[in-house]
């Protein structure tokens, strides 16, 4: 091998390596820093990660919600209609936050029972619309509000 040739080999192995080094360490911080969302019933079969940083989701159990009174602690229970967990939180709920209504939940899984949540998040569905927009919109005329209609089984019949 020539010396020119050995001098780029050199260097094309280095460019190799060290690209390969930072996207190493480029995943390894990453995936530290990467909270994944998991399911209730994955956790209730004990597939979730125990003291990691994870999301949850559901609903917020309908009577389960409980404030303590002088602090910002709140406790409740998040749904999938088939199971359950505890979720803690220290903090200021979203303002669509309430019992009935869907939840994302950032935080620590404690067991299978309890979650200790960092960050909460409301979910709310594609018709959701500030009061005050709303208003607003009705005063100026631009928004109407669509009467839904239910057909039952005979009427797509006929």
């Amino acid at each position: 091998m020539t010396p020119a040739r050995k001098r780029r080999l050199l260097i094309v192995s280095t460019i190799i390596l060290g690209v390969s080094g930072a996207i190493a360490l480029l995943f390894f911080a990453l995936g530290k820093n990467m909270n994944h969302y998991y399911e209730l019933n994955e956790i209730a079969a004990g597939e979730a990660p125990i003291n990691k940083a994870i999301n949850i989701g559901g609903l917020v159990e309908i009577g389960s919600l409980k404030r303590q009174p002088g602090t910002l602690k709140v406790t409740f229970n998040v749904t999938d209609l088939q199971h359950r967990i505890q979720v803690d939180y220290e903090g200021i709920l979203p303002d669509l936050f309430r019992e009935g209504q869907g939840v994302m939940a950032k935080g620590l899984l404690r067991n299978d029972k309890l979650f200790i949540a960092d960050e909460i998040l409301a979910k709310h569905d594609e018709n959701y619309m500030a009061k005050e927009v709303k208003a607003e919109l009705e005063k100026s005329g631009y928004y109407q509000h669509t009467k839904t209609t239910s057909i039952t089984t005979s009427q797509t019949q006929e």
